[in-house]
C-alpha cells in the first residue's frame, strides 16, 4: 500500500516538478508522519517469547509517530526508500536487548537526546530522500538535496574520536540506538550523515547501499580492518548476501581472490555472475562447525574446510576471512587463516559467544580485527565508489512501507538474496533516476540480484 497523506503527495509533486530548493522548504511539515515502529510495550510480551516464536512482523507497526524537533546540526529528509539489514531484525525480535534502552541512554546525553526516549522507535539504518529541512548549523546541505544517510551517528565531543569516529565513546549505530530512522515519510539525521545519492541508481536501489556498503569497506580496504593487498585470498562468509555481496566486490574489484560460501545453488550462481570462480556451498558440502548440543565446536569439520579451500586456490590457505556469522563459524574461521593473516569480523547473526582453540591464534600469529560500522571518511569513499559505478547495488526485491515487517521476516529467516528493500515515499520500484547513461553502462550488475 503506497503511503499517501498531504506530505506524500507534496513532496511527489516536488520532485516530479523539479522544484527549487526555496520549494522544498516551504513543503509544510505536519506534527506526525508514517513510520514503520516498534513499540515499548512489546518488549515485554514479545521480546519474552520463545526465540523460535518471534517473528520481527509480530512487532512491527506501520502507522503515526511524532515528527520531531530538528536540533542545530541535523537534516529532515523526505525517505523515498530503506532497506533491511540484520539490526533491525535484532530490534523487531528485542535481541539482545530491545532497543528502548539504547533510547533512554541516549535522552541521558544532552538537552536534544531526550527526544528519542518514546514509546515507539522509528527504525531503519539506511534512506535514501530529499533533504526538506536544515538546522541553523549545518552549511554544506539544503532544502531539495538528494542524499544517502551514512548511519554512523556520532557528536564528536570526545578526544577519542577525532582519529576515527568509530572509537568514540559516542558513537551509535543510526536507526538503530537512536530514534527517527529511515522506514518512514520522515528521518532526521545529522548533517555529519549526509552523502549524494548515486543518481544513476533509484530510490530503493540506492537506499541499499550504506550500512553494508560503508561496513565491507572498512573491513576489507581500510588500515582500520583487512588493509587488504592484490593477490590476498579472502574467504567470504555469506557471500550471497547483503555484507558479503559487497565484501565479494571489494575483494575483486581490489585484486584479491575470493573464496564465497553461500547456503544455497541460487546464491553461488550470483557470485559467479559477479565473477567469483571458487565458492563453497554450504547446503551441498553439509558443514557442522558447531555442535549447538554439546557447545562445542568440531575441529574434524575445521580440517574439512580448509581441505576445500586447497583444493580450490590451488594449495593456499586464506591470507583474510570476512567473517560476520559469528559462533558457528568462527572457530572455523580462525583455524583456516594462515600463518600470520587476520579475521576481520563484525557482527554475530548465528550468535555473540564464540569459541576457538587458540593455539591456531598464538602459535601461528594471527590477528582477530574486530571492525564496526565505518567512520564518515570511509562512508564516503565507498559511497563514491558506487557513483563512479565501480560497485553495485545487491538488491533484489522492495516490499511497500506496509510490509515492512514481511521485508524484515525474510532476512531473519534468510529467505532472501542480497538486500531487501523497503519503499517509504516511492511508489514503485525504479523511481528516482536521474543518470540514464551511467545507469545503461552498468545494468546488469546493478540488477545481478533481481533475477
Amino acid at each position: 500500500m503506497t503511503i499517501d497523506t498531504d506530505l506524500a503527495r507534496a513532496v511527489r509533486a516536488a520532485v516530479a516538478g523539479g522544484a527549487s530548493s526555496d520549494d522544498f522548504g516551504a513543503i509544510p511539515v505536519p506534527e506526525s508522519y508514517v513510520g514503520a515502529h516498534l513499540r515499548a510495550e512489546d518488549a515485554d510480551t514479545i521480546g519474552k517469547l520463545p526465540r523460535e516464536e518471534k517473528r520481527p512482523s509480530l512487532a512491527m507497526h506501520v502507522g503515526e509517530v511524532p515528527t520531531p524537533e530538528l536540533a542545530p546540526d541535523e537534516v529532515l529528509i523526505a525517505s523515498f526508500a530503506s532497506s533491511v539489514n540484520y539490526n533491525t531484525v535484532w530490534s523487531a525480535i528485542f535481541e539482545p536487548v530491545p532497543t528502548f534502552a539504547f533510547l533512554k541512554r541516549l535522552a541521558k546525553t544532552h538537552g536534544y537526546g531526550s527526544r528519542h526516549d518514546l514509546p515507539t522507535h522509528v527504525v531503519g539504518s539506511d534512506a535514501c530522500g530529499v533533504i526538506l529541512r536544515t538546522g541553523a548549523a549545518v552549511s554544506r546541505w539544503k532544502p531539495g538535496d538528494r542524499v544517502l544517510v551514512h548511519p554512523n551517528y556520532v557528536a564528536l565531543e570526545e578526544p577519542q574520536g577525532h582519529d576515527d569516529a568509530i572509537l568514540d565513546p559516542d558513537q551509535r549505530v543510526w536507526g538503530f540506538e537512536c530514534n527517527f530512522g529511515g522506514m518512514g515519510e520522515l528521518c532526521v539525521a545529522r548533517g555529519d550523515q549526509v552523502m549524494p545519492k548515486p543518481e544513476h541508481l533509484s530510490w530503493e536501489e540506492a537506499a541499499s547501499m550504506p550500512l553494508v556498503n560503508c561496513t565491507a569497506y572498512r573491513m576489507l580496504v581500510s588500515p582500520n580492518g583487512a588493509n587488504m593487498q592484490q593477490g590476498d585470498v579472502v574467504l567470504v562468509w555469506g557471500a550471497g548476501g547483503g555484507l558479503g555481496g559487497f565484501a565479494l566486490q571489494y575483494v575483486l574489484a581490489g585484486g584479491g581472490y575470493p573464496v564465497c560460501v553461500v547456503s544455497s545453488e541460487a546464491k553461488a550462481q550470483k557470485c559467479r555472475e559477479a565473477g567469483a570462480e571458487w565458492i563453497i556451498n554450504r547446503a551441498e558440502e553439509d558443514y557442522r562447525f558447531w555442535d549447538p548440543e554439546t557447545g562445542q565446536q568440531n575441529p574434524r569439520e575445521h580440517l574439512r574446510l580448509g581441505k576445500k579451500i586447497r583444493e580450490l586456490s590451488g594449495g593456499r590457505d586464506v591470507d583474510i576471512v570476512f567473517e560476520h556469522p559469528g559462533r558457528d563459524t568462527f572457530g572455523a574461521s580462525v583455524f583456516v587463516t594462515r600463518r600470520g593473516g587476520k579475521i576481520v569480523t563484525c557482527a554475530s547473526t548465528t550468535g555473540f559467544m564464540h569459541e576457538f582453540d587458540n593455539r591456531y591464534l598464538w602459535m601461528f600469529a594471527k590477528t582477530i580485527v574486530g571492525s564496526h560500522l565505518a567512520n564518515y571518511r570511509e562512508g564516503w569513499a565507498a559511497n563514491e565508489l558506487c557513483r563512479a559505478g565501480r560497485t553495485h547495488p545487491i538488491l533484489s526485491r522492495s516490499y511497500p512501507l506496509s510490509e515492512a515487517g514481511q521485508a524484515c521476516d525474510d532476512v531473519h529467516d534468510n529467505a532472501h538474496l542480497g538486500k531487501v528493500g523497503v519503499l517509504c515515499l516511492a511508489e514503485a520500484e525504479g523511481e528516482g533516476v536521474l543518470d540514464d547513461e551511467l545507469r545503461t553502462l552498468h545494468l546488469p550488475a546493478i540488477r545481478r540480484f533481481r533475477s
